[in-house]
């Protein structure tokens, strides 16, 4: 697994720092002290966001980090610079960084969010690159001179930073290695291994068990590949010493391990970068293994089928019909809609346990990467509060999400004339409303239920603030915030 940052919290810069970084605000360049106002200039900074100025003298450097106008600065703001941070100091190796004040902020907020834009910058993925160095890990001290209370609050948030960013490193590393090396039952191992570590309870369903389970979706989508399917449900139990909520949340992730289309095959160019189909179900099972370390007080439940999208003698058919776990059977007119079968059966599966809520993420449409850029996710939800719960989660944490609708005069769209329903819509717009409203028909009656379309961000061609370049782990950061924010708003005030 890639290493990440080490970052601490000090009350003063330590001796064997090698730079020391300063966060400002564009309205503080004239009036910081620690770089002369003519190798400001030189530079040409300004204390535009994310902009960095390094003054390095071969003994120590200096280094002021830009976060744009002052009255902008929030936590995603800090995240970035936080990032911008690692990527320039790396080769310094021990780093303080003196933390600003920012108003409407404590220090813990603010610790937490530029050690998290830290850790998720100076993540790098190698392990397929013969020639590849060992990294010399960057070590970042936090500096901010407070009392001992005030400074053990910040190093709680800057804690719970390192536990987001190594889960979001996990999902990461999982979605940059090659559907050749990842496949079902490696995928299932890394993630059986990661929760057992973590103190989860862990199932794997192998070939013959999904078959018994009626995971017919699974099933069809694996016909053409010559790797067994693999269906993974890991469950989060809080102890009794965390109060708990007595809710369960569920996550379902597609883990559709490389996606070649199937017979409905992609073009050749379509098919690069597709070891990131399995984004979602990354990101559902980082997630569900960090909650121990963060001491969540609702129990969460994932569930994950995993296969890859191939094209073998015995390869699922454009006009073939499955019946998926529940009984409802699905036309496949689209073998490259896939991802939306193997949901169906987790979804189905998910929904019968009654919990709460559900959450999905997947890779699902490239419509909704035309729509939203490669920057922003798609939500859909057949409950407009719980979709608002998840949007908040998603803006705390920091990933972009956007409303859809899931316009139900559209349902006709996937009306089929030999089964229940067929895998896409008879029309070429509104692809990802379609798709999002196949997957609301295995979700249980009356159970609360979001989608996340994480086709454009789960994976960048160039870095963006924290995010990237290459997997970003999308939607690790969302999950967890809303299962800690669920476990928040269980507490009876005072």
């Amino acid at each position: 697994m890639a290493e990440l940052a080490n970052v601490k919290v000090a009350k003063a810069v330590p001796s064997s720092a090698r730079a020391e970084v300063s966060l400002v605000p564009r309205e503080g360049v004239g009036r910081q002290r620690s770089v002369p106002k003519a190798a400001l200039e030189r530079a040409g900074f300004t204390g535009a966001a994310e902009t960095v100025a390094v003054v390095d003298d071969g003994e120590r450097a200096t280094v002021l980090v830009g976060l744009g106008p002052a009255a902008g600065v929030c936590t995603d703001q800090l995240r970035r610079a936080g990032a911008a941070l690692a990527r320039a100091v790396a080769r310094h190796r021990r780093v303080a960084v003196h933390l600003p004040e920012v108003p409407g902020l404590d220090d813990g907020v603010v610790a937490g969010a530029v050690a998290e834009g830290v850790l998720l910058g100076s993540y790098t993925f190698d392990e397929f690159k013969s020639s590849a160095e060992p990294r010399r890990v960057l070590t970042v001290t936090l500096v901010r001179d407070l009392p001992a209370a005030e400074l053990r609050a910040v190093r709680e948030q800057v804690d719970r930073a390192t536990v987001v960013a190594d889960a979001v490193a996990f999902a990461r590393d999982l979605v940059n290695t090659p559907g050749g090396a990842l496949t079902p039952d490696v995928f299932a191992e890394r993630a059986a291994d990661r929760a057992r570590a973590a103190g989860l309870e862990v199932e794997v369903l192998e070939a013959d068990e999904i078959r018994d389970a009626g995971l017919g979706g699974l099933l069809a989508v694996n016909q053409g590949s010559i790797h067994p399917p693999r269906f993974v449900v890991l469950r989060y139990t809080p102890d009794e010493s965390l109060e708990p909520t007595g809710d369960t949340l569920a996550f379902v992730g597609k883990g559709i391990t490389f996606d070649s289309g199937g017979l409905s095959i992609k073009p050749a160019d379509g098919m690069i970068g597709m070891k990131m189909d399995m984004g979602g179900a990354a990101a559902a099972i980082a997630a569900v293994c960090a909650l121990p370390a963060l001491e969540a007080r609702t129990a969460v439940v994932s569930y994950t089928p995993m296969t890859d999208n191939m094209i073998d003698g015995d390869a699922q058919r454009p006009g073939d019909v499955f019946t998926a776990r529940g009984g409802t059977t699905v036309e496949v007119l689209n073998t490259d809609a896939e991802g939306r079968l193997i949901l169906a059966d987790a979804l189905a599966m998910a929904s019968e346990e009654s919990p709460a809520a559900i959450v999905d993420l997947a890779t699902l449409t490239g419509a909704c990467l035309v729509a939203l850029g490669d920057r922003i996710a798609g939500l859909m939800a057949n409950d407009d509060e719980f979709r608002a719960t998840v949007a908040a989660a998603a803006a705390r944490a920091g990933e972009r999400v956007w409303p859809l609708p899931l316009p139900d005069d559209y349902r006709q769209q996937l009306d089929s004339k030999v089964a229940d329903i067929a895998n896409i819509g008879n029309s070429r717009f509104g692809g990802t409303l379609t798709a999002g409203l196949f997957l609301r028909e295995f979700v249980g009656e009356g159970i609360p239920w979001a989608h996340l379309d994480i086709a454009g961000p789960a994976y960048l061609s160039s870095a963006d603030g924290e995010q990237g370049p290459g997997a970003t782990g999308f939607g690790v950061r969302t999950l967890l915030a809303l299962v800690e924010e669920w476990g928040a708003d269980a507490v009876e005030p005072d």
